[in-house]
C-alpha cells in the first residue's frame, strides 16, 4: 500500500462506506425478522438508508418477501468501496467479475462480524437490562434465528445462558470456510488479470 496519505483514505473509505453498508444490511435483516419497526433505532435505520434505497425499489421490486434492492445495494456499495481502496492502494483489479466476487466475500464476512458482535453485545446487556431496552429487544430479535435451534439442544445450566458460545464459534469458523476463500480466490484472479 502506498503511504500515509493513501492509508488515511483507505481508513476513511472504508469506516464510511462500512457503516453505510452495515446500516443497509441491519434493515434487510430486520425486516426479514419482522422487527418493530417503531422502535427508534429501526427508524433510525429507515431515515439513513432510505436516499439511496427507495429509488432503488422503484426499479427492483422484492421477492418472495425479501427486499432484492437492498442486496443489492449492499453489493453496490461493497463494489464500489472496493474498487476505490483497490484504485488508492495501486493494486490491480483486474476484471469486473474478480472484482465483484471479491465485494460478495467482504458483504458475507460484513454479514458474519455483524452477528457475532450482536451475539455478543446482547449477551453483555442481558447481564445489566433491567426493563424495556430498545437495543436489546432489536438485539434479540436479531440473533433469535440463529439462537432458538441451538438454545433447544443446550441443556439448562442452573441460569447461565451457554447457547451464545457455539453460534460465536460458528460464526468464527464461517468466514475461515467461505467469505476468506472467496476473497483470495478473487483477488488471485485479479493478480493474475492485472
Amino acid at each position: 500500500m502506498g503511504g500515509p496519505f493513501a492509508q488515511a483514505g483507505t481508513l476513511i473509505i472504508d469506516v464510511v462506506f462500512g457503516l453505510y453498508i452495515m446500516i443497509v444490511m441491519l434493515r434487510f435483516l430486520l425486516q426479514w425478522v419482522k422487527a418493530d419497526f417503531y422502535n427508534p433505532i429501526c427508524q433510525f435505520l429507515i431515515k439513513a438508508s432510505n436516499p439511496l434505497l427507495l429509488p432503488l425499489r422503484r426499479i427492483i421490486p422484492g421477492l418472495g418477501g425479501l427486499d432484492i434492492a437492498a442486496i443489492i445495494l449492499i453489493i453496490v456499495l461493497q463494489l464500489i468501496e472496493s474498487s476505490l481502496i483497490f484504485l488508492i492502494s495501486g493494486y490491480p483489479m483486474g476484471n469486473i467479475l474478480a472484482l465483484l466476487l471479491y465485494s460478495i466475500g467482504m458483504v458475507l464476512s460484513t454479514l458474519f462480524k455483524l452477528y457475532f458482535y450482536a451475539i455478543i453485545i446482547q449477551a453483555v446487556l442481558s447481564w445489566f437490562n433491567q426493563g424495556y431496552n430498545p437495543v436489546a429487544e432489536i438485539l434479540q430479535r436479531l440473533t433469535d434465528p440463529l439462537m432458538r435451534p441451538v438454545r433447544r439442544i443446550m441443556p439448562n445450566m442452573g441460569g447461565v445462558d451457554l447457547s451464545p458460545l457455539p453460534v460465536l464459534l460458528l460464526l468464527l469458523i464461517l468466514p475461515i470456510l467461505i467469505s476468506t476463500p472467496i476473497t483470495n480466490y478473487a483477488l488471485q484472479m485479479m493478480a493474475m488479470s492485472g
